[in-house]
């Protein structure tokens, strides 16, 4: 069996606006959330953000304002999800990134992941977020646009 790693990027995806775009979890509906996934083999995180951002949106990251906002998060992989990792893995390290959209955007969801999809203000996606660590990276979004 091919386990993930315990690394992986968290991309916040937003307007100039601040408006957020949350991902409804296929196999846990209810959980909303921004894009995340796994870091492949040795690949830079920035290709890691980019490549997720367009697995479970369509969007191209290129096309837009990709941002390193050089902070992690390490947290305790919930047990539903543990089976996806090597035996004994725990903790997983999230990189934070941001992408920044001049409007919202279509999406085209991969049904396999995702069940549906919203564009909400910052506020409103930040309370609709099941993961305290995607809750905190949308809080900080005002900040980091003004910086």
């Amino acid at each position: 069996m091919h386990y993930k790693q315990p690394v992986s990027t968290l991309v916040v995806i937003y307007t100039a606006a601040l408006e957020v775009l949350l991902l409804e979890r296929a196999d846990h509906p209810g959980y909303w959330q921004s894009v995340t996934g796994s870091r492949d083999d040795d690949e830079p995180l920035g290709h890691t953000a980019a490549r997720e951002a367009f697995e479970e949106t369509g969007l191209e990251a290129g096309q837009y304002k990709l941002s390193d906002w050089h902070y992690q998060n390490v947290y305790e992989i919930y047990p539903v999800w543990r089976h996806r990792y090597a035996p004994g893995v725990t903790q997983n390290t999230e990189h934070v990134y941001g992408l920044e959209l001049p409007a919202t955007q279509p999406v085209k969801i991969s049904p396999r992941e995702h069940l549906s999809y919203v564009w909400l203000p910052w506020q409103e996606a930040a309370a609709k977020c099941f993961s305290p660590s995607n809750r905190a990276a949308i809080m900080q979004l005002p900040e980091r646009v003004r910086n």
